[in-house]
């Protein structure tokens, strides 16, 4: 797991949104912004279902020799893709999630528009996100702590309710859950040490440990938003 870092605790994030999610063996389900694969190989493996890995920084080439070796290739298909340009049919999965990823395409008003035309009618969609217990437009500044770390980014972390009703006025969907997870900073501080501890470039990880260690829970979580499409 550690090998295929690229950001918090994907499992860890993706066995607590799965609670909020019908997901059954033999559904179609895309996983968007899939990384290094962690998260299709739980997918397949955890609830039999049928994933496409769609991923712009990581390679096809190199999300299959995951899959092969966790022995899911049968059930995970790797595409490149940059979210904005999907290249599926309309109306071909029954799911769609993305962990740790939406807040980098995701935020701007026209993207759930764009992405729910690839759910069948019911379809689910859910997402786990880095999130601000409250918005950095009430804060009137990104906190001191956070902006050293990962700068700008914090604009996109936003709160569970302001996902909440991104989505709901578009009529597009109806939002099944919007909650924060709870004490979700520890979880993201212990996997930030353990990456740390494991890789040789360890002090990469030294400004995301700093900042989660002062911040204490105050404004850093995640939000786990789940909706079915109208």
């Amino acid at each position: 797991m550690l090998d295929l870092d690229m950001g918090p605790n994907p499992l860890w994030l993706l066995e607590d949104l799965a609670r909020d999610l019908d997901l059954r063996p033999g559904m179609r389900v895309l996983d968007l912004g899939s990384g290094k694969g962690a998260t299709s190989v739980f997918l397949a493996r955890e609830y039999g279902v049928q994933v496409v890995a769609a991923d712009w920084w990581i390679g096809a080439d190199e999300a299959v020799t995951v899959f092969a070796e966790a022995g899911v290739d049968d059930r995970v298909e790797a595409v490149r893709t940059e979210t904005h340009v999907l290249p599926f049919e309309a109306n071909s999965f029954d799911a769609i999630v993305s962990i740790d990823a939406f807040e980098y395409f995701g935020t701007a008003d026209s993207y759930l528009p764009y992405l729910v035309r690839f759910l069948r009618p019911g379809g689910q969609l859910g997402v786990a996100t880095p999130a601000m217990t409250r918005e950095v437009r009430e804060l009137g500044a990104i906190p001191t702590h956070v902006k050293k770390a990962v700068g700008w980014e914090a604009i996109a972390w936003h709160t569970a309710e302001w996902w909440r009703f991104q989505w709901e006025i578009t009529d597009l969907v109806t939002v099944t859950s919007a909650r924060f997870q709870q004490d979700g900073w520890r979880d993201w501080l212990l996997w930030t040490q353990a990456c740390a501890e494991h890789r040789t470039d360890n002090e990469a990880h030294r400004p995301v440990i700093d900042m989660l260690t002062a911040d204490g829970g105050e404004f850093l979580t995640f939000a786990l938003i789940t909706a079915r499409k109208n």
